[in-house]
């Protein structure tokens, strides 16, 4: 798996298809239409399921010792960290060696902000917003903005009543323009 995310890393922006063909490779599920930007770095990536028209800035890190589920439509800024691995608080087990995990889930339609971090157990539900810099340690409910350390609702939503239009990547650029699209 290393080599892969070390090719991945590799790639030129331009390169669309060899990425998608590598993390097609990497992960458990990549839905189409999606992207994640290099730098990106994950521990297994056969744990991780990503949706369709779903966007991961740069320097991305998910630890996947355990499942980590990102629905379509998903938004993440830059520098998110997404941490399915933990350890015993109990200092005894710690010197033991133990080490668990727990799942993640990000529902659809979610905007993550960059520096976000989402520890071991948590989702996110759907049409939430997540504020930048904010540590998610607990359950995000749907229809949510949610900021802080710890992040909690602050602001209810209304769910979208129509359908996504078309997905656009705002990083793509023209190679015979030479204009950001």
């Amino acid at each position: 798996m290393s080599e892969l995310i070390h090719d991945y890393n590799l790639t030129r922006p331009s390169e669309e298809k060899t990425r998608h063909g590598i993390l097609k490779k990497l992960f458990g599920s990549f839905g189409s239409n999606s992207i994640i930007e290099t730098p990106f770095k994950c521990d297994y990536g056969y744990n991780i399921h990503w949706g369709e028209n779903s966007f991961g800035n740069y320097n991305l890190v998910i630890l996947d010792t355990c499942p980590v589920y990102v629905g379509s439509y998903v938004l993440m800024g830059p520098d998110v960290k997404i941490y399915s691995a933990t350890h015993p608080t109990d200092p005894q087990e710690r010197l033991d060696g133990s080490e668990y995990g727990k799942p993640i889930r990000i529902g659809n339609n979610v905007w993550i902000g960059g520096s976000v971090v989402i520890v071991a157990g948590v989702t996110i539900g759907d049409n939430s917003v997540i504020g930048a810099g904010s540590v998610v340690v607990k359950d995000i409910p749907a229809n949510v903005v949610a900021v802080g350390n710890p992040c909690k609702a602050i602001k209810q939503l209304h769910a979208p009543t129509r359908s996504p239009k078309q997905f656009q990547q705002l990083t793509s650029y023209d190679q015979e323009n030479k204009d950001t699209i």
